[in-house]
């Protein structure tokens, strides 16, 4: 057996030409889908704190723009590549297909901690990115969205900044914006709703009782979060929970409010009410019912994925299967709810 593939950008081609031949098109398809029409890197230059210039490297790709605007977030992380950020913008376009919507698949992200910058350092790279995207973006061109580390307010810095560019309000230009300033209500909550209403849907499929069912999760931020505090106010015992500092278990489940509330002040859900500390590994091989895993790519491999017990994986993250985790899920005979529809977001 050679080396497991993790380059999410091999990953996306190999899914796609494996659908295009199981669909029988013409092999003009994967060719037109198998790389972004446009990729864009810059240099983000902003003025530190102490004085000091940093020079941060932004990517934005644009896969297919046939059916419409290219549509899909931006994510600050120090592990942003360019092979990240090509994968993630198929993915879009996978979804908006799926649901029938007229936009194409676009992603973009800053190799960056953010968690290092001051709010202002924040917001001089949030307005930065903008102005060198400029030519590239718009309502009718691409259009950006909250992804991993950023938010509503930093939305709001990139909407204004890209106002002050065009000279007038362009409302349109971004969603994940503050409801004050046009943004959707509920639209922080959606992805982990839609998590949650897939995992409901795949529920009925198998005739599983909710209430009788257990869930773990990799991941306690936006997405897993909410749907955290979903799947417990539909009665299934949340189990265990892991993030990038640590890991929680309680058989008897988690108080998911009170987790939540401790998160909110501490920043991890690590050393939350003594319960027992676990690692992901731990978590994966865990008795449970339902897995979710929220965070980043390639969590579920050729090593973890043998361990798996749940009944149903609910990939709410982008790219958490690699193909041969897939496989081995695949063999076991465990109902997945892929990405393109689990975490679908507009």
């Amino acid at each position: 057996m050679g080396q497991e593939i993790t380059n999410p950008y091999e990953i996306a081609k190999r899914l796609i030409e494996r659908a295009t031949e199981s669909l029988q098109l013409p092999k003009g398809v994967y060719e037109i889908l198998k790389k972004p029409a446009r990729l864009m890197k810059v240099s983000i230059p902003i003025r530190r704190d102490n004085g000091e210039y940093v020079s941060y490297t932004g990517i934005r790709s644009q896969h297919v723009d046939i059916l419409g605007p290219t549509k899909g977030g931006i994510r600050f992380h120090p592990s942003v590549t360019e092979d990240e950020v090509k994968a993630l913008s198929m993915w879009m376009s996978l979804k908006s297909a799926l649901i029938g919507l007229p936009f194409g698949g676009g992603k973009g992200g800053v190799i960056v901690d953010p968690h290092e910058l001051s709010e202002r350092e924040l917001e001089e790279l949030s307005r930065g990115f903008i102005r060198e995207l400029e030519p590239i973006i718009g309502p009718e061109k691409d259009i950006p969205a909250p992804d991993v580390n950023t938010n509503p307010q930093i939305m709001g810095w990139m909407l204004d900044e890209f106002d002050r560019l065009s000279g007038h309000s362009v409302p349109g230009f971004i969603t994940g914006k503050p409801v004050v300033i046009g943004g959707s209500v509920g639209r922080i909550e959606a992805t982990g709703r839609g998590v949650v209403i897939s995992i409901l849907e795949a529920a009925k499929r198998l005739n599983l009782e909710l209430t009788n069912l257990s869930a773990v999760i990799q991941g306690f931020g936006n997405v897993g979060s909410i749907t955290a505090k979903l799947l417990h106010q539909y009665g299934v015992k949340v189990i265990a929970i892991t993030d990038a500092k640590g890991g929680v278990y309680q058989p008897e489940g988690l108080d998911i409010m009170k987790l939540i509330d401790y998160v909110n002040e501490t920043g991890t859900v690590n050393g939350f009410e003594n319960n027992k500390n676990i690692t992901n590994d731990e978590l994966f091989a865990m008795d449970c019912d339902i897995l979710v895993p929220a965070a980043l790519e390639n969590q579920i491999t050729g090593k973890t994925a043998p361990t798996i017990k749940a009944k149903i994986v609910a990939e709410a993250a982008n790219g958490p299967t690699t193909p041969e985790g897939n496989h081995i899920m695949e063999e076991k005979n465990i109902f997945v709810i892929p990405d393109i529809l689990c975490n679908v977001l507009f």
